[in-house]
């Protein structure tokens, strides 16, 4: 199994402000699977996120990479798991205003000693007559793509996606889901997105219903419809 979750938990807060967020969440991610984590606000998705991502640690519970557990790595240990095995593409692009789409997607590439060629992802990401442009002289698809090629071109194991397409409209955010359909048929890597868009479970292999802080269901999509073939 490549990614397992284990009996996951997570509380904010002292006494009695004590919120439990997270309350046992135990599922398996198979490689180079898409996988929908789908839930309203507040059921506990973004949380768990976090702790795979390593930016948040879980109260109880364990997450295994390739059978090497998160919660057993020291700080220089976590670093290199960020560093190694996660790309992050959050609702909020978070781009440097200063460096053109070809550097802020090079900065991705420093952290990587296994990165892609950039000139083919730019044109993988359909950026590339665009790479010399800064960030605001981008649309909000563009600085979307722009981030997704920072996450990606490191070619970490798993692609973690936050509602990637929360700040987009209808038809641009078609345009990044496909653009993430299309890196994972490339490049093969493991992706989790966190959505609130109950429509983008079909594009999914797995997908995970959370509410409360558990999860509520599990399906695997035996026919996944395209990106470009969803409708909300």
């Amino acid at each position: 199994m490549f990614l397992k979750i284990c009996d996951l938990k997570k509380s904010f807060g002292e006494g009695d402000n004590r919120i439990e967020v997270l309350k046992g969440v135990d599922f398996e991610v198979e490689k180079g699977e898409i996988c929908v984590l789908l839930g309203p606000s507040g059921s506990g998705k973004s949380t768990l996120l976090n702790i795979i991502g390593g930016i948040d640690q879980a109260d109880g519970g364990y997450i295994a990479i390739k059978d090497e557990k998160t919660a057993d790595m020291k700080e220089k240990e976590l670093t290199d798991y960020r560093r190694n095995h996660l790309g992050y593409v959050f609702q909020m692009y978070n781009l440097i205003p200063n460096l053109n789409v070809k550097e802020n997607i090079e900065v991705g590439a420093y952290l990587s000693d296994k990165s892609l060629e950039i000139d083919d992802l730019l044109k993988t990401l359909g950026l590339y007559e665009h790479r010399y442009k800064l960030p605001n002289q981008l649309s909000g698809g563009q600085q979307q793509r722009t981030a997704i090629g920072r996450a990606i071109v490191k070619n970490p194991d798993i692609l973690l996606c936050d509602e990637p397409t929360g700040a987009l409209d209808y038809n641009t955010s078609k345009e990044i889901l496909k653009l993430i359909e299309d890196v994972n048929k490339k490049y093969g890597n493991t992706v989790i997105i966190v959505t609130h868009n109950d429509a983008i479970k079909n594009m999914a292999d797995k997908v995970i219903k959370l509410k409360d802080g558990k999860v509520r269901s599990l399906h695997i999509n035996e026919e996944k419809v395209s990106a470009v073939d969803l409708d909300w």
